[in-house]
C-alpha cells in the first residue's frame, strides 16, 4: 500500500475519470466539497495537440483517496476547503494541487466562462 497520498489521489482520479480518451497528456480536475462532504468533480483532459475535453470522476470511486489526502492536511473537525484543483501532466510527470478555502465559485464552469475555463485550468509547469 502506498503512503504517498498525492500519488494515490492522482491515481484514483485517473482510474475513475469519465469522458477521457486514451490520448490525453494532462488533466485538471476540480474536487468540490460541501461542508465535510465530497460533493463532486469536474475538469478537463488535454491532448498533445492542445485540444481539451470535459471529464469528471465518480465521487464514490475517489472518496477513499480524497479522504486520505485531506486527512493528511486537516485535523479532525477542521473545515475542509471548498475545492481542490489537481493538475497533472503524465508526460512530464509533474503535478500541482491547489486548495481553495473560501471561494466556491473560483473554478466553477458558468455561462460566462465556459469558453475560457478549460484554458484557465490547463496545467502549465513552467
Amino acid at each position: 500500500m502506498s503512503t504517498n497520498v498525492t500519488a494515490d489521489l492522482i491515481r484514483a482520479l485517473i482510474e475513475h475519470m469519465r469522458g477521457a480518451g486514451d490520448d490525453w497528456q494532462s488533466f485538471a480536475m476540480v474536487i468540490e466539497f460541501r461542508g465535510d462532504q465530497l460533493a463532486g468533480t469536474h475538469g478537463y483532459v488535454y491532448t498533445a495537440d492542445g485540444k481539451s475535453a470535459p471529464v469528471a470522476a465518480r465521487p464514490t470511486g475517489i472518496k477513499p483517496a480524497v479522504d486520505a489526502y485531506t486527512e493528511s492536511y486537516y485535523k479532525p473537525g477542521e473545515a475542509l476547503p471548498v475545492a481542490i484543483l489537481v493538475q497533472f501532466d503524465r508526460v512530464k510527470r509533474e503535478y500541482e494541487v491547489t486548495f481553495e478555502d473560501t471561494d466556491a465559485s473560483r473554478w466553477q464552469v458558468t455561462p460566462e466562462n465556459i469558453a475560457t475555463i478549460a484554458e484557465q485550468l490547463r496545467p502549465t509547469f513552467d
